[in-house]
């Protein structure tokens, strides 16, 4: 899968932005040029979210994140956010992310169907999502209802017992067991305080009771969110529209907007697999010095407030990378990667000595590939894998870890990154990843990436003219203000 035209119309500092990938360019390595303030950072946020976490109902707070302050003007019920073209095999696919107000549906409907609608408080786009939303109340409800009835009939056990000891340990035993369901009546508390049983019995089946009413309420809700659900998914694939998330625009918590997306030129009963593939197919690299978008604001402003261990923010970075897998910092050197994959190489050896007789020789492919990054120093491996060492290839002299670049370690996290993962055949936004590397470095990067993984398509957002020029013109893209001074006019 290749990238192949972004464009988005206005989204916080970006504006008109319009981009075009040539797929026949060799190598598929595009620099994506501003000065500070372009949005460069903005632009790859934006793609690797809307491209990775879309479909995934684990990541669409990243979404909900990212869309916060992208509001509906007041004189529309829609907004373009962004327009994205993938090659893929032998297709261009188009998608168009759209943002809407969730009640606009009904005039929708009205517009096509040419017929007034069902005056219904459920006909929002968010339909489906709410209907799952029913069914978990349900399904909570009716384990409550199961534990009440159970409880009752326990209850009326312990009345009988003749010993008070026996009867009042039983019963405090059920009350304690019972706070599960988070009863705040002052019945209760009396309860606890003087073993009423009678009492207290009464005030559980009294929460049997309204639970019952609850989940009868809950019966009818979900019978009528299916009826209608199913209506708006004729109209969504009729539109070729996907639904992805509600999300707030602002501090208000009602999540009134909804994102959806219209997917041109594929099947759309091929939609869900071409997406998650697509999900696969995309990766974003940065600096952790970064703001991140697609975190929540209270983890953003935590940059600006004193930092305590638990709370700031780059442990919620940390948080965020663990539930985004696509997602990779470069800071120092990743360690934990590059001992997995040392692992991974050892693990293959005696695989390939068990099939075959002999040992594979991946572990000793992978020394002489960092070495060879490395250029004058070597990498040991501690014996348990725990971690690694270096030395100066002539005298044998142990390194410490300020004795080697910060270039020299962001180069071989890059390597490792790339290759750990396997990334093949994917698209890779990399923001930033000239800093700390010497002019020459900055030129070499794109020889580099091309050579770890010559499949990949690369747009690398830069402020370096070395690394620019380490390809043609024609190869760099550009956001307002331009990093490249025009030529002067004869």
């Amino acid at each position: 899968m290749k990238l192949l035209r972004v464009q988005v119309p206005d989204f916080r500092i970006l504006k008109n932005v319009d981009i075009t990938f040539e797929p026949e360019f060799i190598p598929s390595i595009f620099p994506l040029g501003s000065q500070n303030g372009g949005g460069k950072s903005t632009l790859l946020q934006l793609i690797f979210i809307l491209l990775h976490c879309s479909t995934d109902s684990d990541k669409k707070d990243f979404v909900k994140n990212i869309l916060y302050g992208f509001t509906i003007n007041n004189n529309s019920n829609k907004r373009v956010l962004a327009i994205i073209d993938i090659w893929n095999e032998d297709k261009i696919v188009q998608l168009e992310f759209l943002s809407y107000n969730d009640s606009y549906l009904r005039e929708l409907l009205i517009s096509k169907e040419k017929t007034e609608v069902d005056n219904d408080n459920y006909l929002q786009f968010s339909a489906s999502n709410q209907l799952e939303k029913i069914i978990k109340k349900i399904s909570i409800t009716e384990k409550e209802i199961q534990g009440l009835e159970k409880a009752i009939n326990r209850l009326d056990s312990v009345r009988k017992i003749e010993s008070n000891e026996e009867k009042n340990y039983i019963f405090r035993e059920l009350v304690l067991e019972l706070q599960k369901f988070e009863f705040r009546t002052p019945k209760l508390r009396l309860a606890i305080a003087n073993i009423a049983i009678e009492g207290f019995q009464d005030e559980v089946q009294t929460r049997l009771d309204i639970s019952k009413l609850n989940l009868e309420k809950y019966y009818e809700q979900r019978e009528q969110l299916y009826r209608i659900s199913q209506r708006v998914l004729k109209y969504l694939q009729s539109e070729k529209l996907l639904y992805i998330c509600n999300y707030s625009a602002n501090d208000n918590k009602d999540e009134e907007e909804v994102l959806l997306c219209r997917i041109n030129n594929i099947d759309m009963n091929k939609v869900e697999i071409f997406m998650k593939e697509l999900s696969q197919k995309i990766f974003l690299a940065a600096p952790s010095t970064q703001v991140f978008l697609f975190n929540s604001k209270e983890s953003r402003k935590l940059l600006f407030k004193k930092q305590d261990n638990e709370t700031d923010y780059y442990s919620q970075l940390k948080l965020a990378k663990s539930k985004l897998p696509g997602f990779f910092t470069y800071d120092f050197l990743a360690v934990d990667i590059l001992i997995e994959a040392f692992k991974s190489a050892r693990d293959k050896d005696f695989a390939e000595a068990i099939k075959k007789g002999e040992y594979g020789n991946s572990y000793k492919a992978l020394i002489n590939d960092l070495n060879i990054i490395l250029l004058n120093k070597k990498i040991n491996v501690d014996t348990d894998l725990s971690g690694v060492s270096f030395k100066l290839d002539k005298d044998d002299l142990e390194l410490y870890p300020e004795d080697l670049s910060h270039g020299e370690l962001k180069r071989l996290s890059i390597y490792m990154w790339i290759k750990y993962h396997n990334i093949e055949n994917a698209i890779v936004l990399m923001d930033e990843i000239e800093t700390a590397f010497h002019p020459d470095w900055q030129y070499q990067i794109i020889a580099d990436i091309n050579q770890w993984s010559p499949s990949n398509q690369y747009i690398l957002a830069t402020h370096s003219y070395e690394l620019c020029q380490a390809l043609t013109p024609a190869h760099v893209k550009e956001l307002e203000p331009k990093l490249l001074k025009s030529e002067a006019k004869n």
